[in-house]
């Protein structure tokens, strides 16, 4: 019941008029070659949580490209797209679809970068498309783009230990232990995730069929 009322959510905003759901910046691209965009997928205002793990490569990857202080609302922009959905995780399907239907870019050139609990913390992996895998802003992504072919960043969050119910994990943030590993994930996951999308920007394709590496894991010292 409660996945056929979000995916009418979805359905419902999809279908309104474009607005500010986004928050968007990019980079210079050279015009013969395919506009790809990058999503950071979790929930506005949450961005320290283990669910917006996303964001935070997203904001990562901004800073890396010297563009993290020009987060603009609902802007046309002529490069590739950093976006942030500025809806909830569950319906935030909605804001992707309409951004790369207003600036024509691919579903298979629409990189997701979301948080997975079956990767333990500090283990992160591409991921070339497929099913949502029970991840709710993967599936309205997949249900608003009619289409499951975008290549994702996978960041392992781990699941929960004891008796903690997989909401309040996903929805609690990272202890100080954890902070110091996420640290280095954003770092690394940000470098493999730039591979991949200036590999495919070089040769004016998508993700398929590309021979890079896919993942990576993080280990601290003690």
């Amino acid at each position: 019941m409660k996945r056929a009322f979000i995916s009418l959510v979805n359905k419902v905003l999809l279908y309104q008029p474009f607005s500010q759901k986004m928050s968007c910046t990019s980079v210079p691209l050279n015009p013969k070659q395919r506009r790809k965009m990058v999503v950071g997928l979790g929930n506005p205002g949450m961005g320290s949580t283990r669910h917006s793990v996303g964001m935070a490569v997203l904001g990562a990857l901004a800073g890396r490209l010297g563009v993290a202080e020009h987060w603009r609302f609902d802007r046309q922009v002529s490069g590739e797209l950093v976006l942030k959905p500025r809806l909830l995780m569950n319906i935030n399907g909605a804001s992707v679809a309409k951004a790369a239907e207003k600036f024509k870019i691919m579903p298979e050139d629409i990189y997701l970068v979301h948080d997975e609990l079956d990767k333990p913390l500090g283990k992160f992996a591409m991921k070339q498309g497929g099913s949502a895998r029970g991840h709710n802003g993967v599936r309205s992504c997949v249900d608003c783009l009619k289409t499951d072919v975008m290549p994702r960043m996978r960041i392992g969050i781990g699941r929960p230990v004891r008796k903690v119910s997989v909401e309040c994990h996903v929805l609690g943030r990272f202890s100080r232990e954890e902070q110091e590993l996420v640290r280095a994930v954003l770092e690394q996951s940000t470098e493999l995730l730039l591979q991949h999308v200036t590999a495919c920007s070089s040769k004016g394709t998508g993700a398929q069929g590309m021979t890079l590496p896919q993942g990576g894991r993080v280990t601290v010292k003690t």
